[in-house]
């Protein structure tokens, strides 16, 4: 029988996995696994819960959570030097790597997703001295996702988000920076900039043509527009709007590594797999291809076949 460690974290989303611990933990039995659960404490409880898995024995990690959690659990797993599979129950607001892996929404069939799945090698971000599953981001609307209360989540969902971000609007300001990738260098001011590996972000967003196993990421940069109408323009067009793109605003490129750097000396805020990231005139981020097994189900992951620079320009 194998061992099987359950991270749950009883708080994330609309707190309705609690409801289901018994009809999980059975399913699991019934799969010839060996159950220990651990309840989320705190903000990086997963990290250490996880890490405990890998270091005395498990075989395989399960966390039932929102990406954050996810991202937490990552941690621990990415600093081990014994990386065990990991399986994803989604229970949070967004679950947007849940979209990217493919796993189904009802819970006890996402049971079934891991339990019948096979570990599957997939790319894990190196974000200075942490990690992450599918994004760090900085500039407008960042600080949305880990602003937001759980509460004001949980009623409202996705729109949540938008609206909280609405408020910034105003106070947008642009961050001067440097970025260097594969002996590139791009300067400007940008408003914005994300570097994925996802299907979506905040539920909204969405990627197409990527892989969770090529060893590069999409890296997506906003620059200052110069008025509201071509901000809403842009605001649009992430939200696939059918607007014409100003493609002098929106750049992409994909890349292995990219390096972020405030040309004005100022430390620019990130945000982590929705969470905060910390904040740093520097910034490395580091694609560690297939670094991490995730159980996936017979069906596989998703493909993502329609071109993203078929409204994107490259940089």
């Amino acid at each position: 029988m194998q061992k099987l460690y359950f991270i749950v974290n009883l708080l994330a989303g609309r707190a309705t996995i609690g409801d289901k611990l018994g009809e999980i933990i059975s399913e699991f039995n019934k799969a010839h696994f060996e159950v220990t659960v651990h309840i989320t404490q705190s903000g990086t409880d997963a990290a250490e819960s996880a890490n405990y898995a890998c270091e005395n024995g498990f075989d395989l990690v399960v966390c039932a959570g929102g990406d954050g959690t996810l991202s937490q659990c990552l941690q621990g797993i990415m600093k081990s030097h014994n990386r065990v599979p990991i399986g994803y129950l989604p229970a949070g607001s967004t679950n947007d790597f849940a979209r990217s892996l493919g796993i189904p929404k009802n819970t006890m069939d996402a049971v079934k997703w891991i339990t019948d799945g096979t570990p599957t090698p997939c790319d894990i971000g190196s974000f200075n001295d942490d990690y992450f599953s599918y994004i760090v981001a900085f500039g407008a609307f960042t600080s949305v996702a880990y602003e937001t209360s759980q509460q004001v989540k949980n009623i409202f969902g996705h729109i949540s988000y938008v609206l909280n971000g609405m408020t910034q609007l105003p106070t947008l300001r642009s961050k001067h920076m440097r970025i260097e990738y594969d002996g590139n260098v791009v300067e400007g001011d940008y408003i914005f900039g994300m570097v994925t590996n996802s299907a979506s972000v905040a539920g909204l967003l969405s990627m197409n043509d990527f892989y969770l196993d090529d060893g590069v990421f999409e890296v997506t940069l906003i620059k200052k527009p110069s008025n509201i109408i071509q901000l809403q323009q842009i605001v649009s067009s992430l939200l696939n709007i059918s607007v014409e793109i100003d493609k002098d605003y929106i750049k992409f490129f994909r890349t292995s590594k990219v390096t972020f750097t405030s040309l004005s000396g100022e430390e620019i805020t990130w945000t982590r797999d929705g969470e905060y990231g910390g904040n740093a005139v520097e910034n490395v981020i580091t694609n560690c291809q297939r670094s991490i097994s995730f159980m996936i189900g017979d069906r596989g992951m998703p493909a993502y076949d329609d071109p993203i620079e078929n409204y994107l320009s490259e940089v």
